[in-house]
């Protein structure tokens, strides 16, 4: 058989020989290539002078890159550094290759400067403001140390918008050395336009009670624009509990105006809880309630009215009535209106209606002040007199007025930091044709200390006393129980003069759940059996915030200034509140 030797050289044309010769080309030219740039690059620097190791770490340089482009970006940020660390002479001078993978940055440091003599003009800023970044001040001049410029510049810029200058913008010009080689420079203020929030949007909760929004919240038409002052303002709303800030107000600035735009989505906030029981009582063969009912409706209306129903009864001791219902804001205006009626039953001993109306006025965001009237019915239901206990049919009217300060935060388990309150009534108690002079006055003062996420210490003191010639049972004041005393059976002490301190350390395991101990220490006095008493009571809680609502459990012992510990007075105050 004849062989044959084929050539396949031959059979390729001109064309896809040099297509062949140019894809082998592009072939070895990629791997060499990306072999190049697969190697790591080292970078060190060097200047006139020997550079010590706290230097090196005050750099922060990074030493390796995986290409030349982050390299020679990291040369510049070091010249960056350079200058904010007083060098402001530095440059760099040139950026050498050692090898294939090793460069040298070689810079010229220069002076170094530790402080910058800033000249500036009060018609920008006055001593005060300035005094937030330094603590070398003259009326034209101020001293800065050169680490500190960035983050001064930063807070000098955060007033500026504070006072409406929301595109305010400062730097630092005309650098100079004086004859004592010392640094000064004049800080620029390019103002830009004042802006003032013109108009007011709100998107989501749209049927929102815009009262609550100028008067609550603070926010005004016409008052200069402060976005950090906004945020502040929207999140404060939160502590209402009928409306929540979904996310931080923004602006929309136009040639001539400027709006906000606030995101709110409403809440459920209608309160409940209780048990009610039915039993006859043996003596009287009469159908009687026992347990509690707790009923608070908020906002159905969107007007941010509220209406509060609580009812209270042990079965024989004592009785517990109060209903209240809130108007704010009438006729958009920062007037409100609020009537309150309670009655409290004590066994057969008495029986005292009281009536209450405020008319309200909000001073500003955190401040409210109030005047009223406030009406007390009492009446004796004891057949026989029962001695050393002066219970008798009375009369009160008074006039009262008062004033509170509520600091709310933005904490979904402690909305409320801070609240002052002091309420005082003047009037007459009359009984059988007599009429005695008094005077009522009730403070309540608490605070909450955060000391971080997790650890807060709450601080609480209530305060009641009355002055009168003489003195009733049946109009002294009644404290004890999970909202004054723990350790005590509620309204269980009866006092002409009490005051009480809460405290708790609390600890928050997150939004939904925390524990807390309880000291609570208080003092009181009764003019009808001539009773001056020491309190304590000690103690632990838990409080959960689950869907349905605030669940809180209490444990306190309760103990009088001489008596001995016993696990008898032990005290356990359960408070659960269901939203719906």
């Amino acid at each position: 058989m004849e062989s044959r030797s084929v050539s396949f050289t031959k059979q390729i044309s001109p064309f896809l020989k040099k297509l062949l010769y140019i894809s082998i080309y592009l072939y070895i030219y990629t791997c060499f290539f990306f072999g190049m740039n697969a190697q790591e690059l080292t970078l060190s620097i060097k200047a006139e002078k020997p550079i010590s190791q706290g230097m090196k770490d005050s750099l922060r340089m990074n030493t390796s890159f995986e290409d030349f482009t982050a390299l020679k970006k990291e040369t510049d940020t070091v010249y960056l550094k350079l200058q904010r660390m007083g060098y402001i002479e530095s440059e760099m001078l040139q950026l050498q290759k050692e090898n294939d993978s090793s460069y040298t940055a070689n810079f010229y440091f220069g002076k170094k400067y530790n402080e910058l003599k800033v000249f500036y003009s009060e018609e920008n800023f006055n001593k005060k403001e300035i005094q937030r970044v330094s603590t070398e001040i003259t009326d034209t001049y101020f001293i800065l140390p050169f680490e500190t410029i960035p983050n001064s510049l930063r807070k000098l810029t955060a007033l500026r918008n504070q006072k409406g200058n929301a595109f305010a913008r400062l730097r630092l010009t005309e650098f100079e050395k004086d004859d004592n080689n010392k640094l000064s420079a004049a800080l620029f203020v390019d103002n830009g336009n004042i802006r003032t929030v013109d108009s007011i949007a709100i998107k989501g909760y749209e049927k929102f009670p815009r009262s609550f929004l100028k008067y609550y919240a603070g926010v005004k038409k016409g008052k200069l624009f402060n976005q950090k002052k906004l945020v502040e303002q929207s999140e404060n709303l939160n502590s209402l509990g009928f409306v929540s800030a979904i996310k931080p107000p923004e602006a929309l600035f136009r040639k001539d105006s400027t709006t906000v735009y606030f995101y709110l989505e409403k809440q459920n906030n209608n309160l409940f809880d209780g048990i009610l029981g039915f039993a006859t009582d043996e003596e009287t063969q009469k159908l009687t309630f026992n347990g509690y009912l707790n009923l608070e409706l908020n906002n159905n209306l969107n007007y941010g009215e509220q209406l509060l129903l609580n009812y209270k009864a042990d079965g024989k001791e004592q009785v517990n009535f109060r209903v209240k219902a809130t108007l704010p804001y009438l006729l958009k205006t920062p007037f409100g209106l609020s009537g309150e009626l309670k009655i409290f039953k004590r066994d057969s001993t008495f029986i005292t209606t009281e009536q209450q109306v405020r008319a309200t006025y909000q001073i500003n965001p955190k401040s409210t002040t109030y005047i009223g009237y406030k009406g007390y019915d009492s009446s004796n239901l004891l057949d026989i007199a029962v001695a050393g206990t002066p219970v008798e049919d009375f009369k009160s009217k008074f006039f009262i007025a008062g004033a509170s300060y509520i600091k709310p935060q933005n904490k979904k388990l402690f909305p409320i930091k801070t609240i002052i309150s002091l309420d005082g009534g003047l009037g007459a108690r009359d009984k059988e044709g007599n009429s005695d002079d008094q005077i009522r006055i009730e403070t309540l003062l608490n605070n909450i200390f955060n000391l971080n996420y997790q650890n807060s210490i709450f601080v609480q003191n209530l305060t009641s006393v009355l002055f009168s010639d003489s003195y009733l049972v049946n109009e002294l004041f009644r404290f004890g129980g999970i909202n004054s005393m723990r350790g005590f059976n509620e309204n269980s002490i009866d006092a002409s003069l009490y005051s009480v301190i809460n405290t708790e350390y609390r600890y928050q395991f997150n939004d939904g759940v925390y524990v807390h101990s309880i000291i609570d220490v208080g003092y009181f006095e009764n003019e009808t059996l001539l009773l001056k008493q020491n309190l304590y009571s000690f103690g632990l809680g838990l409080g959960l915030n689950t869907k349905a609502g605030l669940f809180k459990f209490n444990v306190a012992n309760g103990n009088t200034k001489n008596q001995d510990f016993s696990f008898s007075n032990t005290k356990i105050h359960i408070s659960i509140s269901s939203k719906f």
